[in-house]
C-alpha cells in the first residue's frame, strides 16, 4: 500500500532563554528543510529563523521561560516559520538610523519574506514569515523582485 505522508508537514522544537538557542533553532530549521527538499528559499528562511529567535529572546521571553519555533510546508511549497513567546509587547519595524548596532532584525524579515506578521496567543504572541517556492530566474539576489533590484519592504500582514 502506498501512504501519503498528511499535509502539511509541520515541525516544532521548544528553546530555552539561552544565547546558543538562536543557533540551536537554525541548526533545526536547517535540519527540517534538507528532510523536506525545499528548493531555493533555505538561506532567507535561515536568516529569518535566526531574527525571529534574536527578537523572542531579547524582546519576548520572561527569565524562566522559553520559545517555541515551529515551521510548516504546505502542499503549495510554501514554508512557514513561526516563532512563539509569552512576553508581552508590541511587534513593530522599528526606525533605525543607519549607525545604529541594533534594530535591523525585522526589517531583514520584511525584505526576504514573501509575507510576515504577528499573531496573538495568551500568553504573548508569534511572529510569522512565508516563503513561497524559489523566486522565478529574473530575481538575481535575495529581498530583491521585479526587474528593478530595489528590495521589497513589506509591513506586517495582520
Amino acid at each position: 500500500m502506498n501512504e501519503q505522508s498528511p499535509h502539511p508537514r509541520t515541525r516544532q522544537a521548544f528553546y530555552r532563554r539561552d544565547r546558543r538557542s538562536v543557533r540551536l533553532a537554525r541548526e533545526f530549521a536547517r535540519e527540517t528543510l534538507t528532510d523536506w527538499a525545499t528548493d531555493g528559499r533555505g538561506d532567507d528562511v535561515l536568516l529569518c529563523v535566526s531574527e525571529l529567535a534574536t527578537n523572542a529572546l531579547v524582546h519576548g521571553v520572561p527569565a524562566g521561560r522559553g520559545f517555541l519555533l515551529r515551521l510548516t510546508l504546505h502542499d503549495d511549497g510554501v514554508v512557514r516559520v513561526e516563532v512563539h513567546d509569552s512576553g508581552p509587547g508590541e511587534v513593530r519595524t522599528p526606525e533605525t538610523s543607519p549607525d545604529a548596532e541594533h534594530g535591523r532584525g525585522l526589517l531583514l524579515v520584511a525584505a526576504l519574506a514573501d509575507k510576515w506578521g504577528v499573531g496573538e496567543r495568551n500568553p504573548g504572541k508569534f511572529v510569522w514569515c512565508e516563503f513561497h517556492r524559489a523566486p522565478s530566474a529574473h530575481v538575481h539576489r535575495a529581498g530583491c523582485t521585479g526587474r528593478t533590484g530595489r528590495p521589497a519592504v513589506r509591513r506586517p500582514v495582520r
